[in-house]
């Protein structure tokens, strides 16, 4: 094996994607920091393959077809050898026809789920189905919420996860302000990335049938959405439910936005079985680094994976990637053991109340 950091040509080289602006961009500083620390233990050790393992950083903010044209071009050079990232769906349909039989593709972020996902794409991230849907669950048994509005930013992910919320509920969306009867979905709006005023949805008279709101916004329109919901006072008397918020959400709004905020996620660093990890995060970074968080710790947890997946396969090729994770396949990871299901890792779910800038973790759902 060549000496780490001798011979760059002998390295695996990965390209992570991950929003430097737009909505999205307060969280590629965090993304970004737990990377290095997963290449970091990775080096640590033997590497991937028995080779040293690099990561590339783009810029996943821009238009969709930008990015998978600097993807496609980074691939013809035929130094990458996989690609992770957390991005937009949108991002992740553009990229995945780039990589489809060429590199394995690790999406890092929660999804919509797929019906037939191009070969090499891997979702390490979690679907309605181990996410939103336990947690409107959770939140009905405990506190009787039955009414949702729906707030989201208008691509696909934000939109096939309210078809997934509709069909749980059960009911259609209230189409008229003056509509009899309560609707499980009394209100319904998708807006641009980018959305700063959310006036006309917070007056909205239809809001007031809900019990709560489901924001599938993105990054700082969350933060944004938050600050205003509070400052009208519907935090008050409303709850939030959001699979969209990470710590540096919640310290973009502010304390006083995050009353009644839920949050389902795989990951808390505020578990107890995660002191390990931040310890290590600190140690590699500092203190005043980038907070380790549910979505930049997923991107960790693509990085190991991708490892797991390299050496159960013996290589990086696709069509060995999928024949060595074929479903019911465990893999040893350390965040521990981590099973596929087709192309998608299975993750456990829990449930956390926000505490000001922080996640109280109440419940296990799935």
């Amino acid at each position: 094996m060549v000496p780490f950091g001798e011979n760059p040509d002998h390295s695996i080289e990965i390209l992570n994607i991950v929003p430097h602006q737009g909505p999205g961009g307060i969280f590629a500083p965090s993304c970004e920091a737990a990377i290095s620390l997963a290449v970091e233990e990775i080096n640590g050790g033997s590497g991937i393959l028995g080779r040293e393992t690099r990561a590339t950083h783009i810029d996943g903010g821009r238009e969709p077809e930008e990015v998978a044209r600097e993807v496609e071009a980074l691939l013809a050079t035929g130094m990458v050898h996989a690609v992770t990232g957390w991005h937009t769906s949108a991002v992740r349909h553009a990229v995945a026809r780039v990589t489809a039989r060429r590199v394995p593709y690790l999406f890092a972020t929660d999804h919509e789920g797929f019906d037939a996902a191009p070969p090499g794409l891997f979702m390490v991230g979690a679907d309605p189905s181990r996410q939103i849907l336990p947690a409107l669950r959770w939140l009905r048994r405990e506190f009787g919420a039955r009414r949702w509005a729906i707030i989201g930013n208008d691509y696909s992910w934000p939109r096939r996860t309210a078809e997934a919320v509709r069909a749980e509920l059960g009911g259609h969306i209230s189409h008229q302000r003056d509509e009899p009867g309560e609707p499980p979905v009394p209100l319904q709006v998708f807006l641009p990335l980018g959305t700063e005023d959310f006036t006309d949805f917070l007056a909205d008279p239809r809001l007031d049938r809900a019990d709560g709101v489901i924001v599938l916004l993105v990054g700082a329109d969350v933060a944004r959405f938050n600050r205003q919901f509070a400052r009208v006072g519907r935090d008050q008397r409303q709850l939030r439910l959001s699979p969209a918020v990470d710590q540096n959400v919640l310290l973009s709004g502010g304390a006083q936005a995050n009353r009644n905020l839920y949050v389902p996620s795989s990951f808390f660093v505020t578990a107890p079985e995660s002191a390990d990890r931040l310890a290590r995060y600190r140690r590699l970074h500092g203190e005043f680094a980038p907070a380790l968080t549910n979505f930049s710790n997923t991107e960790y947890e693509a990085i190991h994976t991708l490892r797991a997946m390299a050496e159960a396969a013996g290589s990086l090729d696709v069509s060995s990637v999928h024949e060595a994770v074929h479903d019911g396949r465990v893999l040893e990871t350390p965040a521990g053991e981590r099973r596929f299901a087709g192309q998608q890792v299975v993750l456990p779910g829990y449930i956390a109340a926000v505490d000001g800038v922080d996640f109280e973790i109440l419940d296990r759902i799935c």
